[in-house]
């Protein structure tokens, strides 16, 4: 991130966006205003627990946003979108890398068990 490469800070921001979004508790799942004296007082009484990702869940949204991305460019045909067309696949390679490394390390951690 040091060298300022905005393609993979881009593409890392959005996916550790997606990643958030992911985690968050479902809408029917929070609790529901009632009356006020039956409200939970105390410091995180509202507080609602976020959903864990597996490993599964997290390489399944990188390789979404990666898959967006690629599709964004290959629909970006014009000759003046070319640049943002450029970057949208840079991105995508980001992503791509990150599984390809996580993937390598999971085939390691199989073979060590």
């Amino acid at each position: 991130m040091r060298a300022r490469d905005k393609a993979a800070v881009s593409a890392l921001r959005g996916t550790l966006a997606a990643l958030d979004n992911a985690e968050a508790v479902p809408v029917e799942a929070a609790p529901r205003a009632g009356a006020l004296e039956a409200s939970p007082v105390g410091a995180g009484a509202t507080e609602a627990a976020r959903r864990e990702l597996g490993e599964r869940d997290v390489v399944g949204i990188v390789r979404a946003k990666a898959s967006e991305r690629l599709e964004a460019a290959a629909q970006l045909t014009a000759p003046a979108h070319a640049a943002r067309a450029e970057r949208l696949r840079a991105e995508a390679a980001v992503l791509l890398r990150f599984l390809d490394n996580t993937e390598d390390t999971a085939e390691d951690v199989a073979a060590d068990v």
